[in-house]
């Protein structure tokens, strides 16, 4: 079965979007004040972006009845309208689609809402499962 995922992952043309490198990440995190926002660091936003999306632009993930889009995985349950999500709240106010460019200004804005609204990371089951509590002092070292 990995060998197909393989195989089809390179046979998409358009599926793999722009891998961020980790630096450049820090630096676009810090330019845009993550660092402190809603009491945490740039480090635990690094880590999250690390689970969720590996730094891919174009990351998508099936959810069942909702998909997650985009380098912070977006979901289309509650912040995104996908065209397919029964019940889609669309908090953000964007088709999700937006979410799998390159350009991650409205990834970003959105994000933040969702930290805003939850008053940290803990909607980012990525976050939650590998970054909670732990020294993440490796995903910023250097940058």
């Amino acid at each position: 079965l990995s060998f197909l995922l393989v195989f089809l992952g390179l046979a998409l043309p358009g599926t793999q979007g722009k891998i961020i490198p980790r630096c450049e990440m820090v630096r676009i995190l810090r330019q845009n004040r993550f660092e402190g926002f809603e009491g945490k660091t740039v480090a635990d936003w690094m880590c999250l972006i690390k689970h969720e999306s590996d730094y891919n632009t174009r990351a998508y993930n099936n959810n069942g009845p909702s998909r997650d889009y985009g380098i912070f995985q977006i979901n289309s349950k509650y912040w995104c309208n996908d065209g397919r999500t029964a019940g889609s709240k669309n908090a953000c106010g964007t088709s999700c689609s937006k979410f799998l460019d390159d350009n991650i200004a409205d990834d970003i804005q959105c994000a933040k809402k969702i930290a805003r609204e939850a008053h940290g990371l803990t909607p980012w089951y990525g976050w939650k499962n590998h970054c909670r509590g732990k020294n993440l002092s490796s995903y910023v070292r250097g940058c």
